[in-house]
């Protein structure tokens, strides 16, 4: 089932989280939901230029009153900040506006390896194609940025009137291990809509991230000494 299904819902609770993060009674239920829906649509076309990746909501109660945090996660932190911190003051003012359950505040966060992020590398994949770029020699750019960014693996996928022929198909290629069922491996899925001259292209990227528990279990014997694996008792 791991080929069928979207590879982030499928580890949520596993090893992802919630893009939001909070609880409603009935009552509340539909107008935070609709708030959420309204600061992403918001937020998203302001943060085009900084690559943004997610935006994850949290929403908290205390005796000050209802509280909503939000972390734009964006691969130019530089861009949405601006000079003193002038462009943020203009987003907080804008999201205001939209929420009216509680106080809002947004924390711009940065991206540290944005070559490995699926959303960003779809994004880039998208604007390529808009720009009259061959789908081919993009998706092999793209796949490998991601191996060189540290990627156990990586695949792409385009869908529609490639090169503006008249039957749609699709095309991907794939490089490295994908392990799409194996729930521990952790997988970024992202899927973007390019919009060229002759319709829409649908892209789709999954990339198998390296294991940060892995990777820190490789740098613990480094930093104490001989590993248990190197040492044999006689």
């Amino acid at each position: 089932m791991g080929q069928k299904v979207n590879a982030v819902g499928l580890r949520v609770g596993i090893n992802r989280g919630w893009e939001a993060n909070w609880f409603a009674s009935k009552k509340d239920y539909a107008t935070f939901l609709g708030e959420d829906i309204a600061i992403r649509k918001y937020l998203e076309p302001l943060l085009k230029e900084a690559m943004v990746s997610h935006i994850a909501i949290a929403r908290s109660k205390d005796d000050k009153g209802a509280k909503i945090n939000i972390k734009a996660y964006v691969a130019r932190p530089g861009v949405v900040i601006g000079q003193d911190g002038a462009n943020v003051a203009k987003i907080q003012a804008g999201l205001k506006k939209i929420v009216k359950s509680g106080e809002a505040h947004i924390d711009i966060m940065e991206v540290k390896n944005p070559d490995i992020d699926a959303t960003l590398i779809a994004r880039w994949i998208a604007s390529e194609l808009e720009n009259r770029q061959s789908f081919r020699s993009t998706q092999k750019k793209a796949i490998q940025r991601m191996r060189k960014a540290g990627a156990l693996g990586c695949r792409t996928q385009c869908q529609g009137r490639l090169g503006g022929a008249e039957i749609a198909r699709r095309e991907g290629y794939k490089e490295g291990v994908v392990p799409l069922e194996t729930l521990r491996a952790d997988i970024d899925f992202a899927a973007i809509s390019a919009a060229t001259s002759y319709g829409r292209i649908g892209v789709k990227v999954w990339c198998c991230r390296p294991n940060k528990e892995k990777q820190e279990a490789n740098k613990a014997p480094k930093e104490g000494g001989v590993s248990n694996a190197s040492t044999k008792t006689r």
